[in-house]
């Protein structure tokens, strides 16, 4: 079937929706205009249970079938967080709030599961429980972490779990999804040197960090041209370096950081060996006391086989075979959906946002064509995954 009838109805109304949360963002935790916004429509769709603050600042809200004999339970995730960039579009719902910005779509994945909770809570066509998870903090905060570790599975009783993003540069309509790694594991690094700072004139008389920082910067490099199997995937990228202030005085001290990106927990701890073993080994070679911080980021995000499955087909029955790509290859971004997927079986799958700016872009715009195609994408989940008799 294509786009649910009913959805299409309300499409501007949800454009609505995502509008206001677009110009209201909150970054991380700091969601409350954003959650106050979800348990307001959710009220007003009469919703069978609304709980806050679960992970801080998440909302959950819970949609019982016509009937509720199967015991099945099934969840969808929406994301509220916006990030700290400054906005630089001219749109009428440009952002309200100066150096927060909606950059990643979260306003369009969340008014999106808004609207196919408003068609679930109007047709409850299905057979069990359908559980909307509107989640703080997925830019960094790890708040798909705080949700379970607030016992948000077992407390709403959840067996399954989806979740969606959109994609741009992938057409309006299209999706794409694969089993297993879709998206990667990330760390983070800070390397600090400590050399012997000089004066600039007489570079002899010193033990310079930058010298030491960029050689270390360098044979990074090497890591996974070098150490890592071709045909798995790695990245390691040096994102900033800083040191000193003068022009005529050699600094003390140097620093730089950067991530890691890996797909299976293997080649992550032969990175952090390597990367370890790379940097203490020329410090020595130079003369200089290092210091390493490795902090682990998000887990893989991992698809699981039959769950993948399903969401494929969902998605086929809404825009047809062609339209979705079930062979994707994984992205090396991070997602912390993934905490979710470790907790329960389920799924993660990229929704076309047409011709936009990249994610994270400051002339990004979540594409309110898409909203009639993932809102039914989420409806037709709950009423396949759960069918009425």
């Amino acid at each position: 079937m294509p786009v649910y009838n009913r959805i299409a109805e309300f499409h501007d109304e949800i454009t609505e929706w995502r509008r206001t949360i677009h110009q209201h963002p909150g970054l991380l935790y700091d969601v409350e205009e954003t959650a106050e916004f979800v348990v307001e429509r959710l009220r007003e769709m009469g919703v069978d249970e609304i709980v806050e603050q679960v992970g801080r600042t998440g909302v959950v809200g819970v949609i019982k079938g016509r009937q509720t004999n199967s015991g099945r339970v099934v969840g969808m995730r929406a994301d509220m967080d916006a990030l700290p960039i400054v906005e630089k579009n001219d749109s009428p719902h440009k952002s309200k709030y100066e150096g927060k910005m909606h950059a990643c779509g979260h306003d369009g994945h969340t008014a999106m599961l808004l609207g196919a909770a408003k068609y679930l809570a109007e047709t409850r066509n299905f057979d069990g429980s359908v559980v909307v998870i509107f989640q703080p903090a997925e830019e960094g905060g790890a708040g798909g972490k705080a949700m379970c570790d607030d016992g948000m599975m077992d407390r709403f009783g959840i067996q399954e779990v989806y979740g969606l993003h959109n994609s741009p540069g992938l057409p309006v309509g299209d999706f794409a999804i694969c089993p297993g790694p879709i998206m990667a594991g990330t760390e983070e690094f800070t390397v600090t040197i400590n050399g012997l700072g000089a004066h600039a004139a007489m570079p002899h008389l010193g033990n310079d960090p930058i010298i030491v920082a960029t050689h270390m910067v360098q044979a990074l490099q090497t890591i996974v041209s070098r150490n890592v199997d071709p045909i798995r995937s790695a990245v390691v990228t040096v994102t900033a370096i800083h040191a000193g202030k003068a022009y005529n005085v050699i600094s003390q001290e140097a620093q730089f950081y950067g991530t890691i990106r890996t797909l299976d927990r293997e080649v992550r701890a032969q990175v952090v060996e390597r990367i370890r073993t790379t940097i203490n080994g020329i410090a020595a070679a130079y003369g200089a006391e290092v210091s390493i911080d490795i902090e682990e980021g998000y887990p893989v995000t991992t698809n699981h086989e039959e769950q993948t499955k399903f969401a494929a087909g969902i998605a086929k029955q809404i825009v047809g075979d062609a339209r979705v790509d079930d062979e994707k290859l994984p992205v090396m971004g991070g997602e912390d959906f993934s905490y979710m997927l470790l907790e329960r079986p389920g799924a993660f799958i990229f929704m076309g946002n047409g011709d936009s700016h990249g994610l994270h872009h400051e002339e990004y715009d979540f594409n309110d064509e898409a909203i009639p195609v993932g809102a039914s994408y989420w409806a037709k989940i709950a009423e396949a995954a759960m069918p009425a008799s």
